[in-house]
């Protein structure tokens, strides 16, 4: 049988109908191989025992059983050992396959160590592993670039697996980073180190010396930009650097280097976000500020010519009382967020609103206010106070000394309504429709475009709305929906306490408000 196989073989290599389509893969390959080669190693340590028992005389048992032990040792040894077993890998991969890599296990492996699936190493240490599992690699480094964060541009080392720190920048300007852009090449250092001429002309930094047995150079590309480098340590096992590695290294460099990217894509878009509710705030702060100061030029304006007034006296206190209270609102506001402090509660628009209209009784022109009593809204009182004060002094801006601006409360439905109403120059629909609302966006020529905005993003907060009717030099109207807070007039509360019934539906109202 032994003799025919060799025939067999000949014959099923001429004749095309003896084909067989079948693939055996590499894993079957090398544990078949291990196999095969531990049996032939039994074999042999067999045959060894029974020539010493037989030819050992009365220590003949005990010296093979010693043998026996010693033998099992070492295939246990070598079975375990990594070294051989990446050789094994690479003799299987030259002589049995036309390619060294399955490409299909190596993508989902590499896939698998850059997701984290499996393992809870940072992500820049799990680059560094994917890239050395791939030429049999036990250490390495990565350096990535850092834009001018304390120290100026450079590449500085991001992680490392098995190996020293390197506590150095790489400036990004030097010529082995300027080499790595040009070029794209996987360097190897031990050709380096041979004076090919490839490499001719090209000096390693000298921190290179600190990172033991480092072999390979792997650039990390998102698109065009070098973003970093892996310094890969020796494999296990030598491998031959040709074609087939430096396309697969640097195809999972790229892969790595989407990776990061989108990373720090990420980390700059929740800076951004951070920034522009910062910003955001910031906004409305210096919205408010400017009211305020509004009100205190008014102030000042005023003083000179009623200072003698006992009356005037009174109401400038108590104008300069509701500053300050203002600021203090703010400056725990700035040290809060943008998020109110407490949560909404009945708030009686009866005196909100006649409070506003005190405070601009001096301005013309004349503001006429309606608050029936006993209407209550959920809210913020100060919060309110600022949309409602916003609303009146836009309208009171936009409309000439002799027109006409009034301040209405009412209930309609399940809401309490404010309604502001004037004679101004008025805004067309366009701007209504699509402007108004917007930050950033006003008809004043000094205007920051904040208030009305604010005053929107409020309001739904809250669960209500505001309507907009407006028309040029013909006068605006807005109304503000706000969730009611029904009074019973012959309860307890009438006189601007909400009774029990009244608390029990504010507090369901502020539920649906915070929801």
């Amino acid at each position: 049988m032994a003799f025919a196989i060799p025939f067999v073989m000949v014959a099923a290599a001429r004749s095309r109908d003896w084909s067989m389509n079948m693939h055996v893969s590499r894993d079957v390959v090398f544990h078949s191989t291990a196999l095969l080669i531990s049996g032939v190693y039994l074999l042999g340590v067999a045959a060894a025992g029974y020539w010493v028992r037989f030819f050992g005389g009365t220590w003949g048992t005990t010296v093979q059983i010693a043998f026996l032990f010693a033998a099992l040792l070492l295939l246990g040894v070598v079975l375990s050992s990594g070294s051989l077993r990446a050789r094994l890998r690479v003799f299987i991969s030259k002589h049995f396959f036309s390619y060294r890599y399955n490409y299909r296990e190596e993508w989902l492996k590499v896939t698998g160590l850059l997701s984290g699936a499996e393992s809870e190493a940072s992500l820049n240490e799990r680059c560094v592993r994917a890239l050395a599992d791939l030429v049999e690699s036990t250490a390495g480094s990565l350096f990535l670039k850092r834009d001018g964060e304390g120290g100026g541009e450079g590449f500085v080392e991001a992680a490392r697996w098995n190996t020293s720190e390197v506590a150095t920048t790489e400036p990004a300007d030097s010529e082995f980073v300027r080499f790595l852009e040009r070029k794209g090449w996987v360097l190897n250092l031990a050709e380096h180190r041979a004076g090919q001429a490839r490499y001719e002309g090209i000096a390693l930094p000298e921190w290179f010396e600190r990172i033991a047995r480092a072999w390979l150079v792997v650039p990390l590309f998102t698109g065009d930009e070098l973003i970093g480098f892996a310094v890969l340590a020796e494999p296990r096992t030598p491998i031959d650097v040709n074609w087939e590695v430096h396309d697969l290294l640097k195809t999972a460099a790229r892969q790595a280097a989407s990776y990061i990217g989108q990373v720090r894509a990420a980390e700059a878009l929740l800076e951004a976000q951070k920034f522009a509710s910062f910003n955001r705030m910031s906004a409305f702060v210096v919205h408010d500020l400017k009211n305020l100061v509004a009100q205190l030029s008014l102030l000042l304006k005023n003083a000179s010519r009623h200072g003698d007034d006992p009356e005037f006296r009174k109401d400038m206190l108590g104008t300069v009382e509701h500053v300050v209270g203002r600021m203090n609102q703010l400056l725990l506001q700035l040290r809060a967020g943008t998020t109110p402090v407490e949560a909404p509660r009945p708030v009686a628009l009866t005196a909100l609103v006649e409070r506003i209209g005190k405070m601009r009784a001096s301005q013309r022109p004349e503001l006429i206010v309606e608050a029936p009593a006993a209407v209550q809204a959920i809210g913020h009182e100060d919060r309110l106070e600022r949309v409602i004060g916003h609303l009146v002094q836009n309208a009171l801006e936009a409309t000439p000394p002799d027109g006409q601006v009034s301040l209405r409360v009412f209930e309609e439905g399940d809401y309490a309504v404010v309604e502001v109403v004037d004679t101004g120059a008025g805004m067309s629909s366009e701007f209504v429709r699509e402007r108004l609302f917007k930050p950033f966006q006003s008809t004043k020529p000094t205007g920051m475009g904040i208030g009305a905005y604010e005053s929107s993003q409020y309001v739904g907060e809250l669960g209500g709305r505001i309507l907009v009717d407006s028309r040029p030099d013909a006068g605006t109207r807005v109304k503000v929906f706000l969730p009611r807070v029904s009074v019973r007039k012959d309860a307890p509360g009438a006189n601007g306490n909400p009774s029990a019934s009244t608390e029990q539906r504010g507090e369901d109202t502020e539920r649906r408000s915070i929801a």
